[in-house]
């Protein structure tokens, strides 16, 4: 197993316009770690796991996953950036799961998870769907193959997303407020998926405002406000013995 982080910010800033969304964020993800992202909205949190997979370009710092630059490569001191046909190679090994399913509507559930294997990595279609079967399976979604995701629930859609994320068989799993969007009774289903990953030993990020899922399932917890992190620890230790005064007044509303 690889001895640096999965993720390592250094000083990671980002701006839209005149707006500084980030100010100077340093973390690490240890591999086989469930790491969680909470604070309120607008705090940074989805801006910066768009910046781990360089949906967003940083302004300053460096961004790391598996111990090489997210998005640039050094040469000197001076650090150049990536055309986006490397950029996209290396997004190759990183799952990004959103608030929104994102699935295209015009195919089953089975070809919207076979489809990347076969588009990006020439996978014979046989074979991505055989693994695709497999990753229904694996989300609970075995009987809803064929499927198209407007038969689907949100909640099911989803596992889909997930299961999309999967076939890529990435490194790194970014999860963006994955349950956000469902309605209540449909969050468990997804948060037992995730639960299932963390189990298996896969590094996950996950912004969330799911204060169980990250007593339970989280390794660590970094609590971000106004672009900074505030407080970080395990999970279980914030969430119950915040520090920080401005923790303890985010925790008090939601929890």
């Amino acid at each position: 197993m690889s001895t640096h982080a999965m993720v390592k910010a250094e000083g990671v800033h980002k701006s839209f316009g005149p707006v500084e969304v980030l100010k100077g964020i340093d973390l690490e993800v240890a591999p086989r770690e469930v790491f969680c992202l909470i604070g309120p909205s607008g705090s940074g949190k989805s801006t910066f796991l768009r910046c781990i997979n360089h949906l967003e370009k940083i302004n300053a710092g460096r961004l790391y996953v598996d111990g090489e630059l997210v998005g640039y490569r050094q040469k000197g001191d001076k650090l150049y950036e990536l055309k986006d046909s490397e950029v996209a190679l290396k997004r190759r090994d990183i799952g990004m799961v959103f608030q929104r399913f994102n699935l295209f509507p015009h195919m089953t559930a089975v070809e919207n998870v076979m489809e990347a294997p076969v588009q990006v990595k020439g996978e014979s279609r046989a074979t991505a769907r055989a693994r695709a079967l497999q990753l229904l399976d694996r989300v609970g979604l075995a009987d809803k193959a064929g499927n198209y995701p407007s038969q689907l629930s949100g909640g099911q859609q989803q596992r889909v997303a997930i299961a999309r994320a999967l076939a890529m068989e990435p490194k790194l799993m970014l999860f963006d407020e994955p349950t956000s969007a469902l309605d209540p009774e449909l969050v468990g289903d997804v948060l037992d998926v995730m639960r299932g990953l963390a189990e298996d030993g896969m590094t996950m990020v996950v912004v969330t405002h799911e204060m169980g899922f990250a007593r339970e399932v989280g390794d660590a917890l970094v609590f971000m406000d106004n672009g900074v992190v505030v407080e970080s620890g395990h999970p279980r230790e914030v969430l119950t013995n915040p520090r920080h005064e401005r923790t303890k007044s985010f925790l008090s509303k939601v929890l």
